[in-house]
């Protein structure tokens, strides 16, 4: 069964409360974007700044080249999952450690021009691998559904991980991505953009569990 998961990209602190509140109230589960623009285009609310909430799991996804940087402010707030990215120059290996000894799952992220193959050792050692087929640091962008191909070629390095999706997902394009074979789909402007965030979030978790083209 795929995961709808409310996705908050933003850099105003209000905003980023109103979200966690409304989201909190129908999802159990949130995607939290985080960026100091070292990595990604624009800034977002720092992680100092950020109250996470009880009974709600938290995906924590790190956009920064030197995500070192930020760990001890990450260990604090300990999310449930912390999504680093295969491209950034920094020690990966030894953060990963230090999540786990924590109680932090580890995702990686993969960007459009990242093929699977060549970061195969940190597949093998992440619990959730991410699929990015949007826009760093920006909502709404256009999606780029070729991305779906990763999906085997991750299967295939770590049967069992857990495979998330994030960029552009919608009701007009939500259907395919849960039957690719994606666990998780992270959700932003669609939700977040929406009158009633809730009825949304229920039609695009309906709308996953639908078989075929035909309604």
């Amino acid at each position: 069964m795929t995961t709808i998961v409310p996705t908050i990209t933003t850099d105003d602190p209000a905003q980023f409360a109103t979200n966690i509140e409304a989201f909190k109230s129908f999802s159990k589960r949130i995607h939290i974007d985080a960026s100091d623009g070292t990595f990604a285009p624009t800034t977002m609310v720092p992680l100092t700044s950020m109250n996470l909430p009880e009974g709600v799991t938290v995906d924590l996804h790190i956009m920064s080249a030197r995500p070192s940087e930020h760990l001890a402010d990450i260990l604090n707030l300990k999310p449930a999952l912390c999504i680093l990215h295969a491209e950034v120059d920094d020690d990966l290996t030894g953060i990963i450690a230090q999540l786990r000894s924590a109680g932090i799952k580890f995702g990686l992220a993969l960007l459009k021009g990242t093929f699977p193959r060549k970061v195969q050792n940190l597949i093998t050692t992440a619990d959730h691998a991410m699929i990015f087929a949007g826009e760093l640091g920006r909502q709404g962008g256009a999606i780029d559904m070729l991305q779906i191909e990763k999906v085997p070629l991750i299967r295939a390095i770590k049967p069992d991980i857990e495979i998330g999706w994030d960029g552009g997902a919608n009701l007009s394009n939500v259907r395919a991505l849960a039957h690719s074979g994606i666990d998780v789909i992270n959700v932003g402007s669609a939700i977040s953009k929406a009158a009633d965030k809730a009825a949304m979030y229920q039609s695009l978790v309906a709308e996953c569990g639908k078989r075929g083209v035909l309604l």
